[in-house]
């Protein structure tokens, strides 16, 4: 499942036997716009992310402040509405990345134009109910925002988001696992600039760092 930034589409494509993609059996175009000029006037299909029944599949759109919920066939590929067919987020937010606590039971958006997280409760069919809003960046930080990327450590415990503007940080936060919500821990310079990307090594020990403007992988011990 592929999401078009600049088109503000998803697509499904089929894979064959060996491997290759076959043509796709369903386009999405989304429509519509929100309140900042130049870079929400058009639709913006940020993340397309299956839950892991592959059953629901969650799709932020910077350009419309909405994660859109679609339920997904896993036999034919087709998608259709969800029951409750989006989120909203603040006006202006503009959704990036959205992640799933391994339990299944909470999520995690991070706003790329506000710099904040927004955690949601995921009910059974699908449906999102927004529990909490914080920001991604150092409590003292005054500077041009661009959050990106925001995942949950393996073992579920703390929650990190990239922040790239004029902040260049991780931001931590304990997950409380009783309720999904974050509290704020501290933040990691990640020595470059433009941390669009990061994610885990497989044993969850190392966080790896890709600062678009530096050109560099800075990988780190987690505690």
């Amino acid at each position: 499942i592929a999401g078009n930034y600049s088109s503000g589409s998803l697509a499904v494509l089929p894979v064959k036997a060996n491997g290759s993609l076959d043509s796709a059996v369903q386009v999405i175009q989304h429509e519509g716009h929100s309140v900042v000029e130049g870079r929400q006037d058009d639709p913006h299909v940020h993340a397309t992310v299956l839950s892991s029944d592959n059953k629901t599949l969650y799709v932020p759109d910077l350009g419309l402040d909405k994660l859109m919920i679609y339920k997904f066939n896993n036999k034919t590929g087709k998608l259709t509405d969800a029951p409750m067919p989006f989120a909203l987020t603040e006006p202006g937010a503009g959704p990036r990345h959205f992640d799933i606590h391994p339990n299944n039971k909470y999520a995690y958006l991070i706003e790329e134009l506000t710099g904040t997280v927004s955690v949601f409760e995921i009910y059974k069919d699908g449906s999102l109910e927004s529990i909490q809003n914080i920001s991604s960046l150092p409590r003292d930080f005054d500077g041009d925002i661009g959050s990106a990327d925001i995942h949950v450590s393996p073992d579920g415990k703390f929650l990190y988001a990239s922040n790239r503007g004029e902040s260049n940080t991780i931001g931590i936060f304990k997950i409380n696992p009783s309720t999904g919500l974050l509290t704020w821990v501290d933040h990691q310079s990640t020595m470059g600039k433009t941390p669009r990307n990061f994610n885990f090594d497989p044993t969850g020990n190392f966080l790896l760092v890709a600062n678009q403007n530096t050109h560099d992988i800075i990988i780190f011990k987690r505690d």
